[in-house]
């Protein structure tokens, strides 16, 4: 899944737990350290290429540094 390698990629150093919740009819959530950050169902779309990577970077803010750097 393109939304778990891009998260884990830029973020590992602050990603403790990591899941994606599947459900009936294509339903998923994103969850990161016990925050669901994206969820199909709320939305009633699948997330854009990038989307999921740029709402965590949202939560986690511009001083959490991406991993490698």
């Amino acid at each position: 899944m393109s939304a778990a390698n891009d998260l884990l990629s830029n973020y590992q150093n602050v990603i403790t737990n990591l899941s994606l919740i599947g459900g009936a009819k294509g339903i998923f959530d994103v969850e990161v350290n016990g925050t669901t950050i994206y969820s199909k169902h709320e939305t009633g779309r699948h997330a854009e290429s990038g989307e999921i990577l740029a709402i965590f970077k949202d939560l986690v803010g511009p001083e959490t540094p991406v991993y490698g750097t």
